[in-house]
């Protein structure tokens, strides 16, 4: 096995490290968890229990973020004292230390390649929380299963890296799974690194609903929409918003809630539809709904501004955004996606949530178009 050139190894990180510490902007991160702190520790901080979880998160997720470059540094200076003492050692010390080292060295250019992830994200609505909805689209009730499968994996991607997630609004199926779901990531950057997960999915499996037990195509789609700022301003006319209240309802129809509490928004000029019941109060579903109104048509005017953009350049626009990932289940196990081709064998693993792969490939697959086509 050849030997590892560990100096220029090391300086290529070392020149990695460098850019991600000046995009981050790491003076800029420390101004800001100072200015969080302050706030933090105000007396009346919770006399607004909203303003204070977004102060508190925001700190959580700022600190968080400066001790990932900071303890990436950190590592860095070890790896190169751990050489050093390699080096300096003979036989089977040096043996050791040397094998050490070259773990020690592949770990750190893992994370130092997903923490450069982060500095991908450049797009105007990349540093938002996400909206996330996914619908069952073909496939019967493999579909509603499948989509049931999706949200569960989303929703453990994010709990594994400690991101708060809120459901707005379950769609449950006659016989098994979801016929939609929406739910809240709330985390930096949720937008930007979700958002390659657009677009329709595919699982290929013998159907556990099939008496005969036949091999079925099933397919859901993932929608992926940035959380509306008060700078974005989206104001939408009461006379614009038809309200209908209705009982939640659980799996198989029933109701799970004694009250009208649930609460669908009709949006009148472009028809688009947005329902929310997971909240206890019916104030509390239409705030939400609201909110995934103002997403979608937030996207919707983003969307025909790229059109145009498109049309000019005469750019087939969007043309990735459909089927993008397939998850085979039989007669092998394999899940690829279909733009990068990045594949995995553990399905398990990835239903359960280790998905950074998938995201991390996407994020430098969309940069890379995006820089073709500039």
């Amino acid at each position: 096995m050849a030997a590892v050139d560990f100096p220029a190894r090391i300086r290529d990180l070392r020149t990695t490290y460098g850019s991600i510490r000046d995009v981050t902007d790491v003076e800029a991160l420390r101004a800001t968890i100072r200015e969080l702190s302050e706030q933090a520790s105000a007396p009346d901080l919770w006399d607004d229990v909203d303003a204070a979880q977004q102060v508190t998160s925001r700190l959580s997720h700022a600190q968080g973020e400066l001790d990932r470059i900071d303890r990436l540094g950190q590592q860095l200076d070890d790896l190169e004292v751990l050489v050093e003492m390699a080096e300096a050692a003979e036989g089977a010390e040096r043996t050791e230390t040397l094998a050490e080292a070259e773990r020690e060295l592949e770990q750190l250019r893992t994370a130092m390649a997903r923490l450069e992830v982060r500095t991908l994200l450049s797009g105007e609505y990349d540093p938002r929380e996400a909206i996330v909805t996914i619908r069952a689209e073909a496939g019967g009730v493999d579909a509603a299963d499948f989509a049931e499968m999706l949200l569960r994996m989303y929703l453990r991607w994010s709990e594994r890296h400690g991101y708060p997630t809120d459901v707005y609004d379950t769609s449950f199926a006659e016989e098994a799974g979801i016929k939609s779901a929406t739910f809240k990531v709330s985390a930096p950057y949720a937008y930007g690194t979700l958002s390659v997960e657009q677009g329709t999915h595919r699982l290929v499996r013998i159907s556990p609903f099939d008496n005969q037990g036949r091999r079925q195509t099933s397919f859901a789609g993932v929608e992926v929409l940035p959380v509306v700022a008060e700078t974005d301003a989206v104001e939408i006319p009461e006379n614009d918003l038809r309200v209908d209240v209705f009982r939640s309802s659980g799996p198989g129809g029933q109701s799970v809630n004694t009250t009208d509490s649930a609460v669908r928004l009709t949006h009148l000029p472009t028809g688009v539809v947005v329902s929310c019941q997971n909240e206890k109060s019916q104030l509390q579903n239409k705030a939400a709904a609201l909110r995934v109104l103002q997403a979608r048509l937030l996207e919707r005017a983003r969307a025909e501004r790229q059109a145009e953009l498109d049309a000019l350049k005469g750019a087939d626009a969007g043309s990735w955004g459909n089927q993008m990932r397939s998850y085979v289940l039989h007669p092998y196990q394999m899940v690829k996606d279909l733009r990068t081709e990045h594949e995995v064998g553990n399905t398990s693993g990835v239903f359960d949530g280790d998905i950074d792969g998938f995201l991390e490939s996407g994020i430098r697959w969309r940069r890379q178009g995006e820089k073709t086509s500039a």
